[in-house]
Formats: C-alpha cells, structure tokens, sequence
C-alpha cells in the first residue's frame, strides 16, 4: 500500500504543478522556484513532515520535498552553529542528492549522446 500512496500523492503533487504551468502564464522554472519555497514554507510551518512521513517518496522526490529538505538542513545547522548554519545547512542536507544527480547526468550523457537543439 506504501507504494500506491507514494505514486498517488506523487503524482498529485506533479499534477497538480502542470496545471498551474498549463493554466497560468509562469514559466516552468518560477513554479519549480515556487515548489522549492513552498516546501520550505511548509517544512517551517511543521505540516510538511508529517505529511512526508506518511506518503515517503511521494512527498519526498518531486520539489516541494527538496525544499522541505533544506529548511530541515538549515533548521539542524542554526541549532547547531548558529547564525552561519543559515549558509552551510542546505548544502549539507541535499549535497547527496545533488552529487547523485550531477553523476548520474554526466554517466547518462556518455550513454545517450545529447545534441543541443539549434
């Protein structure tokens, strides 16, 4: 059951971002801004962990998720460096996530062979 909470709420949130880019004139990358911001938002506020806890990589894996992530980060770095946890703390908290995504990138240009579109 875990895995269809995860695709359902997953895809509701992914859904629900291509309206917004379908139904409004923001260009993709302010709703992608915005999904960071607001899962910071939600992460301070204290609703999204719970939320995140119970639909796991649904909640996790699409933007609103990475947001949440960095204020946690930032959140565990203030408390435990203070005022300059502000600066280290995202890092600290997705740097795995955004190292695996630059390698994984890299390893599917050598497979794929991009061409930019002229």
């Amino acid at each position: 059951m875990d895995y269809v909470i995860a695709f359902l709420t997953g895809g509701a949130i992914c859904g629900i971002s291509q309206l917004v880019m379908d139904k409004t004139k923001l260009m993709p990358g302010r709703v992608m801004v915005i999904l960071v911001c607001l899962g910071a938002v939600l992460g301070a506020m204290g609703v999204y962990q719970p939320f995140a806890d119970w639909a796991k990589a649904g909640a996790t894996v699409p933007l609103i998720g990475f947001g949440n992530t960095l204020f946690q980060g930032m959140k565990k770095a203030i408390d435990e460096h203070g005022f300059l946890g502000i600066f280290e703390g995202g890092f600290t908290s997705c740097a795995v996530g955004v190292s695996a995504a630059l390698v994984f990138g890299y390893i599917g240009s050598w497979i794929f062979k991009p061409k930019t579109k002229v």
